[in-house]
């Protein structure tokens, strides 16, 4: 057994509720910062209370309300990021197509090619 779990073990219902409250309240601000290198961490620790949660028979609905709307509005972050995360993909797959080169079609309908020359720069001036 890890030293997290031996520590959940001897919790109380209301004290894992207010463990499992804290880390949603820490990915959110994790995710809102954008430091996605933290949310594993974070899931890790909320899987093993969710866990013990479930172990518990005698949890009442009213009890895991609030932690239920931090779950759900905490998705939608997350939903959120990997949209932009998929996004940023996508732009950077289309600068490098076109870092390849262009293609256009004439008024026939026949594409062209046109290729970059590699190893140009930009310069900015002042």
């Amino acid at each position: 057994m890890t030293d997290l779990n031996a520590q959940l073990t001897h919790q109380t219902p209301q004290s894992l509720i207010d463990e499992l409250d804290e880390i949603l309240d820490q990915e959110r601000s994790a995710l809102v910062r954008g430091e996605l290198n933290q949310i594993q961490e974070l899931l890790t620790r909320k899987e093993t209370i969710i866990a013990q949660l479930n172990e518990i028979g005698t949890l009442e609905r009213a009890d895991l309300a609030q932690v239920q709307t931090k779950v759900s509005r905490n998705q939608e972050l997350l939903n959120s990021a990997m949209e932009g995360i998929r996004s940023v993909a996508t732009r950077m797959a289309e600068l490098r197509r076109v870092k390849k080169g262009l293609d256009v079609y004439d008024r026939a309908g026949r594409k062209e090619s046109y290729g970059t020359i590699t190893g140009q720069r930009l310069e900015k001036r002042s």
